[in-house]
């Protein structure tokens, strides 16, 4: 069988593709088949290590196994050669002696490249150098790989690559699989949480004829048989309220939504979000249920509620502190914000400050970008910001005595909005009117002013209970638990232009 030398990165990708492609071709011309349909293996390597952890070294068993992996290192001395498998995360030592297998079968495992797939069957021992290994007496091919890993399996550095070819990410580097080991304990963690505190987890549609639930500029896509326009949802929220209507309690969903918008290190077209529901109860309650579901998911992704973020010390031990949009933003400027300021010098603050402004905004839009420009970034420790304008919350409860403003917060955290919630709108007379301002703001160019939604008001006349609504993007709360700087690090396949 043709030979390819040990280190691939003495060729360039094309030869080894080439060299490997050979190896193939030989391997079904001697009637073999490079591409096995199971493996019966008896021991992970991760059990494997634990079980034989006070194997003495120098000591072979009689305990036979049978183990599969990843080829990721090999070194040939002769009689003997040393193949490291990798196995979901734990690499182990497989001891290949020519006494064992014989000239043959050695002969066919040298000439096993890296990243195949294999199973070996044979003893446990530890060597004379302290290393678990199996001793085979038989070593199958169970999956030939025809393109080299990269870097000599010492990482996959290039960041567009890493994102485009994730398979490859996950293979060389072990931080990023333990990324997503965690992002999957934490989403765990929180249904977890919410089946305790008696939510029931429901599923919402993805495909809606009216896009709402926030302010944001949709997906559209058309439906063939029904011969209409739909949206792909850019929140849940509108559809899980019309089950707060129905009589659930306490629901919610983590799910998918998109927004057709920008790409930065925080957003992506397509995220995960939660967002929960309650009956019976207000802001308060929604605060409460957000510190629960941090506390769950930082005790078990980290074991504990102190934690670094690219180089800084959070400390997330409930209560956050909570201050008002208007004092914050009044304490940047160095001079009030408020609604009792004119429109035109609100304007000239932004002019000031570098904020974009329309025409058609009102103050409550003026004062939001104002404060995403002025303070959103500095807030580092867990902060519920309160009190948001009423023109940029159109399903959120008027605040009693302010109707400019409403009872909605956010969780700020390293200067990222972690979470939203309100106290929900549930008088369908005040909603109309809402609905009506924000197809006036579309009419004026608000792409992403919310659709006027006749069913949603329809099923709130029905009478909607008191409730708190929640919505936590879970992308954000992993990048924060596992000190990833971009949202592409914690999403197995982000979005990215076109390979060139």
């Amino acid at each position: 069988m043709s030979s390819e030398p040990t280190h691939d990165e003495e060729r360039s990708v094309e030869d080894v593709f080439a060299i490997r492609k050979a190896k193939l071709e030989e391997l079904r011309e001697r009637g073999e088949q490079p591409y096995k349909d199971r493996f019966d293996r008896t021991h992970a390597a991760a059990a494997l290590c634990e079980q034989y952890a006070s194997l003495e070294d120098g000591t072979e068993t009689e305990d036979v196994v049978s183990v599969a992996g990843r080829v990721v290192a090999k070194r040939d001395q002769g009689k003997v050669l040393f193949l490291v498998i990798r196995d979901g995360g734990t690499d182990l030592q497989l001891f290949c002696r020519l006494n064992v297998l014989g000239a043959d079968a050695l002969e066919a495992v040298r000439d096993l490249d890296l990243g195949d797939w294999i199973g070996a069957h044979g003893v446990v021992l530890r060597t004379r150098r302290g290393e678990l290994s199996v001793s085979p007496a038989e070593v199958t091919l169970l999956s030939k790989s025809l393109r080299p890993l990269p870097e000599k399996f010492h990482g996959l550095s290039d960041t567009e690559t890493r994102y485009r070819q994730r398979y490859v990410d996950l293979i060389v580097n072990a931080d990023v699989k333990r990324t997503f080991e965690l992002r999957f304990k934490i989403v765990s963690a929180i249904r977890r949480f919410m089946e305790g505190r008696e939510f029931v987890e429901v599923e919402t549609p993805m495909l809606h004829p009216i896009p709402g639930g926030a302010t944001a500029r949709p997906f559209t896509t058309h439906h063939n048989a029904l011969d209409m326009e739909f949206y792909l949802r850019i929140a849940p929220e509108l559809y899980l309220k019309r089950l707060l209507v129905g009589g659930f309690e306490r629901i919610y969903e983590i799910n998918r939504s998109f927004r057709n918008e920008g790409i930065s290190v925080r957003h992506n077209p397509e995220f995960t979000m939660l967002e929960a529901y309650q009956a019976y109860t207000n802001l308060e309650g929604m605060m409460d249920l957000t510190e629960g579901i941090i506390i769950a998911a930082a005790t078990e992704a980290l074991g504990t509620l102190q934690i670094t973020y690219q180089g800084t010390d959070i400390d997330l031990t409930p209560p956050f502190p909570r201050r008002t949009m208007l004092e914050l933003t009044s304490a940047a400027a160095g001079e009030e914000v408020s609604f009792e300021v004119s429109d035109a010098h609100l304007r000239h603050l932004c002019d000031r400050y570098d904020v974009t402004h329309e025409s058609s905004w009102g103050r409550g839009k003026l004062i939001t970008e104002l404060f995403e420009k002025l303070v959103e970034g500095s807030l580092v420790q867990p902060t519920f910001v309160t009190e948001y304008p009423l023109e940029t919350s159109p399903l959120a409860r008027k605040k009693p005595g302010q109707p400019e403003l409403t009872e909605r917060f956010e969780l700020i955290v390293t200067g990222r909005e972690i979470a939203n919630a309100f106290s929900e709108l549930v008088d369908p007379v005040d909603q109309r009117e809402r609905f009506a301002a924000q197809m006036a703001a579309k009419v004026s160019g608000d792409d992403e002013a919310m659709g006027y939604d006749e069913d949603y008001l329809r099923a709130m006349e029905y009478g909607m209970p008191p409730a708190g609504g929640l919505g936590i993007g879970i992308d954000r709360l992993v990048m924060l638990l596992t000190d990833s700087a971009s949202i592409r690090d914690v999403l197995l396949f982000p979005h990215l232009r076109p390979e060139a």
